[in-house]
């Protein structure tokens, strides 16, 4: 069996990447690579905003995306709360993934598996036109419906994009990538 070995791409953002905080960072993710097959490459974005030391983490996984974001005052801190966070993400993967093999939906067996009894189920299917407009009047009819997040056909690029309201305050835009 040929065993290859994940890249993590680590960037940082208003600070300086240590070697040793490379080798913490790879040695805390490499134990939640056993749970992952397939992977070829995980994103580790460092940033430092004022007192706040940020750590995002994205995983492509099969079509899904697993992503963790943590904040606290020290950046090792921040390491290990994001790579829980992903851990129960992989947990929830691995259990869905359970249940499709049990539906028979899918044939690969799944890796170390805990049922869910309350998990959250799709109750509400809603649908509204979409208009094409800019980001900015994006921004400013989510306000106005008061809501965290808006789906829209964006007039630049034509594409449905979804906006929405950051932790800190500010926006986000997500844009489909083909």
């Amino acid at each position: 069996m040929l065993c290859l070995r994940m890249e993590i791409v680590i960037r940082g953002k208003n600070l300086q990447v240590t070697d040793a905080l490379k080798q913490y960072i790879t040695k805390r993710l490499s134990k939640i690579e056993r749970y992952l097959e397939g992977v070829e490459e995980i994103q580790v974005n460092l940033a430092v905003n004022r007192d706040s030391h940020v750590v995002e983490v994205t995983i492509p996984l099969n079509g899904y995306l697993l992503r963790g974001e943590e904040a606290t005052g020290d950046m090792y801190g921040s390491v290990d709360l994001v790579v829980e966070k992903l851990e129960r993400q992989i947990e929830k993967y691995k259990t869905k993934l359970a249940k499709k093999l049990k539906n028979g939906t899918i044939k690969e067996p799944p890796v170390e598996t805990r049922e869910e009894e309350n998990e959250p189920k799709l109750i509400r299917t809603k649908r509204f036109p979409i208009k094409p407009m800019a980001v900015e009047e994006a921004i400013l009819q989510m306000n106005l419906l008061g809501h965290n997040f808006f789906v829209f056909s964006n007039a630049e690029t034509e594409e449905v994009n979804v906006l929405y309201r950051r932790r800190d305050g500010n926006y986000g835009l997500i844009e489909p990538e083909y």
